[in-house]
């Protein structure tokens, strides 16, 4: 009894899970105008594999692999049945068996598949409720800097005792972002060669480019909001990436005895 009631509680839990997935994606591409698509997402890999590549269970039955829109492939094995790496935890569902980011991107529909329409955002999430959302930054969406996670930490407490305003910012358990209003690669470039110096550390998610938002999963962990936007409010403000920029590197080179908080 105790196993049938464990069941019928994590299917309540996928449930709630998957329609706050894509009641949020509803939220982003229509109310606040963000371009976002599904991701690849992650697949459960075999636990071994036979000469032809299908997986074999406990007990000697087999897998024969997975199926995504538009694509079939065994997700469990490379070409000629040896086992992808990632041991027994999830993988990316994407054909590379080397991904370097499982999960967190974009690819069946590819990036420039992104929209802000209603119906097509629905269509999506209910073939795939556990796909990960990706915005499409860049243009008239949001751009991001993001930054380690603890070093990210680390310069939100400084530049929040220093009065610094800042917009949502999305958190991984190893990358924080912040987002920003959008930008070009012109503006940004010449922001950056202003700069003395820039941490490497920084990154910038700016035309052509992606982030996860939340509620989603890769392989990195779970994605939140670690700065949520205002519940019920329109379309969260962003700050220019000029001055998130400048916050940051004064952040990083103000550290007693010449050190950097924004270093891993």
């Amino acid at each position: 009894m105790r196993e049938i009631l464990g069941r019928r509680r994590r299917a309540r839990f996928r449930r709630k899970a998957r329609a706050a997935r894509q009641d949020a994606a509803v939220t982003f591409a229509v109310r606040w105008d963000w371009p976002i698509l599904p991701g690849v997402g992650l697949e459960e890999p075999a636990r071994t594999t036979t000469t032809s590549g299908a997986a074999e269970r406990p007990g000697g039955t087999t897998r024969t692999g997975w199926v995504r829109p538009g694509w079939a492939r065994s997700g469990a094995t490379r070409a000629g049945g040896t086992p992808r790496p990632g041991g027994d935890g999830p993988v990316c569902a994407c054909p590379d068996p080397g991904c370097v980011v499982p999960g967190a991107h974009p690819f069946d529909p590819g990036l420039l598949a992104a929209t802000t329409d209603e119906r097509m955002i629905r269509w999506w999430w209910t073939r795939r409720p556990d796909a990960p959302i990706v915005l499409a930054t860049g243009g008239r969406a949001p751009c991001a800097v993001s930054l380690p996670a603890l070093a990210g930490a680390r310069a939100l407490r400084a530049l929040d005792a220093a009065g610094m305003r800042f917009g949502p910012v999305v958190a991984t358990p190893t990358r924080w972002s912040i987002l920003v209003a959008p930008y070009g690669l012109e503006r940004l470039g010449e922001l950056l060669y202003a700069k003395d110096s820039v941490p490497s550390s920084l990154r910038f998610h700016g035309e052509g480019g992606y982030l996860l938002l939340p509620p989603s999963t890769a392989g990195t962990g779970q994605v939140r909001w670690e700065r949520a936007p205002l519940a019920g409010s329109g379309r969260p403000w962003l700050p220019d990436v000029e001055a998130v920029v400048d916050a940051l590197v004064e952040a990083s080179t103000a550290t007693p005895g010449g050190g950097s908080r924004l270093a891993y």
